[in-house]
This record gives structure tokens, C-alpha cells and sequence, in this order.
């Protein structure tokens, strides 16, 4: 497989499977479509060994193998850190040697894309998007913030894609000020931001998962308003949550607002399985085919407080994820105007 060798928790873990192609595909087009299929192929995963983004690739590959017209071995491939910006790179400068490869993608590599990252060098909007996982996320704020003061919103740095939480605060017209809380261990990412509300720091945060809404209430907090699901639309997690863009239906700055939806859209997507730019329609296709009962394969494991989404909704949340390019544009340079963020 070119380059790629799988780690030691991944060298044996050789996912095949003979696919009920009755099932599967109509009768007509089923040889041409077999023809298509690889002998095996490679998932790249973010790191570490044993992670969390293993564990759903895994189960991604497994699923992705019942679900090919005829039998194929999908090996997983673990690079680099949580963050998937190694991983990233990697698979965008693949070559023909490498083998068919897959990439799952974390939200948190495409927003170092968005936001200049100089480590990031990789252009993700051109990845046709498989399947992924997803999770709602809001902004939480205390009941007595004062109405006179700026909300202090804590935030992990100015780079995170909670930062959108502040971007939203500034189009609705509400003053605010970050207050940065570095994450000690990137496993359990509210941490720092939940200790700062807890001690009267801060009067507001951004939270993410399916529990999102019972935490706010178990930190005293009122949810205001849940970044938008696919489509802009309310996220399905959140039906008494308002969406962002319900509280700006006619945006005064609606690149902004994109932007804003792009930086959560990172928080939001936790995991998307794409494909190499450049991919055949017809290959397309055939992924996009073997992932049609991914949503509904046992969504609570092992991606506990997320939802497992298809290509339709792969594709929107990707669309979100990379604005054109004078949105991101318009983005970092509100990062430098308003938090003196610059790009290293």
C-alpha cells in the first residue's frame, strides 16, 4: 500500500467483507459497477493510536466494506495528532503509488485551513464527502450576565473554532470580550472553558454533544442560540434551541455570518470520510453507495454524543466548512482586527 503502514492497534485490524449486492445495487449496471471496486484501499486516521478517531474509522471502514458490491480490504492507517492536520497533508500529496486512499477528516483541520494556519496545506473543499459524524453545539450564558458590560465569553484561543461564538455576539449586536482558556489535555476540550464560568470568570461558553443542552442547565447556564445544522436550518438535536440564523434572518454583514457558520461547522463536524480530489464520478458514487446504511448502523458507538450522517448531509456540512475564498478572507481578517490574530 505505497507508503502507508498501519500501527500496531491497526496492522491486524484487515476489514473485508462479501456484499449482498441484491441489496445493494439494482440488477442493471452491477458488473460494470463491480469493476470499480478496489482490492483494497487505506483510511487515514488523526492520531493517537487507540483514539477516538480510530475507533470510528474502524467501524467507518467496516461499514464501507458490507456495503461494497463485492469483497475488498479496508486497512486504517493512524498519522499524526487529534488535530488531523498531519493526516491531511499526507493524504492531499498522495500519488497514484499510494493506493486508493480515504481520509477521515476532523472539523478542527479544516478551520487551521480556514483560518491561515501555515501547517495546514491542504485545500479540503475539493474532497467528495462519503459519510461523517456530527454533533450540535451552542452558546451558553449565564442568567444574570449584565446587560451594561460586555459578556465574557470564554474561548480555548483565538484561533479555535469556538471563536465564532464571539463573531455571532459582535452581528447580533451584543458587546463581548474573550476570555482565553487553553485546553490542558485536548481529550477534554470544555474543561478549561467550564472551569472559568464555574469560578465567575466568564459568563458564557460554547458547548458541543448531544448532552450539550443538560450540561448548560447542570452549569447553570441558558442556552441562546445553537450554531445551524444542515441547510441553516435548526440542528435536529436542538428543537428548542434557536439556530444562529434565526436571530439574523437579513444579516447587515452576511459574509460574516457565513463565516461564522463555517468556524462552528468545525466544531460541529467531528468527523467527515472523504475522497482524493480529482475522483472519478462513477468511484464517487460507488463510496457514496457503500455508505448508505451508515446512519443508521448503531449511531451511539464508539461516537458517543454524536449522530452519523450520509453523503447528502456529508456534502452540505463540507460546503459549510469551506466558504469561498473571500469569506474566509473576510474572516481572518476580522480575527486580526478584533482578537490581533495573525497566522504564524
Amino acid at each position: 500500500m505505497g507508503n502507508f503502514r498501519p500501527t500496531r492497534r491497526a496492522a491486524g485490524r484487515l476489514l473485508s467483507a462479501t456484499a449482498l449486492a441484491a441489496l445493494a445495487w439494482p440488477r442493471a449496471g452491477r458488473a460494470a459497477t463491480t469493476g470499480l471496486v478496489p482490492e483494497s484501499a487505506t483510511v487515514l486516521a488523526p492520531g493517537p493510536d487507540g483514539g477516538t478517531a480510530e475507533l470510528l474509522a474502524t467501524r467507518a471502514a467496516a461499514a464501507l466494506a458490507r456495503g461494497l458490491v463485492r469483497a475488498a480490504a479496508l486497512r486504517v492507517s493512524v498519522l499524526g495528532g487529534p488535530d488531523g492536520i498531519t493526516a491531511a497533508n499526507r493524504f492531499a500529496s498522495a500519488t497514484l503509488r499510494d493506493g486508493p486512499l480515504l481520509l477521515l477528516l476532523p472539523g478542527l483541520a479544516v478551520q487551521a485551513q480556514l483560518v491561515g494556519d501555515t501547517r495546514a496545506r491542504y485545500e479540503p473543499r475539493h474532497w467528495p464527502g462519503i459519510c461523517g459524524s456530527v454533533q450540535p453545539s451552542l452558546l451558553a450564558l449565564r442568567p444574570g450576565a449584565p446587560l451594561n458590560a460586555p459578556l465574557r465569553i470564554a474561548v480555548p484561543s483565538a484561533a479555535a473554532p469556538e471563536v465564532a461564538a464571539l463573531l455571532a455576539l459582535d452581528l447580533l449586536g451584543r458587546a463581548n470580550v474573550p476570555v482565553f482558556c487553553p485546553p490542558a489535555d485536548s481529550t477534554r476540550r470544555h474543561a478549561a472553558t467550564e472551569a472559568a464560568v464555574g469560578q465567575g470568570a466568564a459568563d458564557g461558553l460554547v458547548l458541543s454533544g448531544t448532552m450539550a443542552e443538560a450540561r448548560a442547565a447542570e452549569l447553570g447556564l441558558i442556552p441562546v442560540f445553537a450554531f445551524d445544522g444542515a441547510g441553516n436550518a435548526r440542528d435536529l438535536s436542538l428543537p428548542n434551541v434557536p439556530a444562529l440564523g434565526e436571530l439574523m434572518p437579513n444579516p447587515a454583514h452576511p459574509e460574516l455570518l457565513t463565516a461564522a457558520r463555517a468556524a462552528a461547522a468545525a466544531l460541529r463536524g467531528r468527523a467527515l470520510l472523504v475522497l482524493p480530489a480529482l475522483t472519478p464520478a462513477d468511484v464517487v458514487a460507488l463510496w457514496r453507495g457503500a455508505a448508505r446504511s451508515w446512519p443508521e448502523e448503531a449511531p451511539d458507538a464508539p461516537e458517543a454524543g454524536t449522530r452519523r450522517i450520509g453523503p447528502g448531509e456529508t456534502t452540505l456540512l463540507l460546503g459549510t466548512l469551506c466558504p469561498p475564498p473571500d469569506v474566509a478572507l473576510a474572516y481572518r481578517l476580522w480575527l486580526l482586527r478584533r482578537l490581533n490574530y495573525r497566522s504564524s
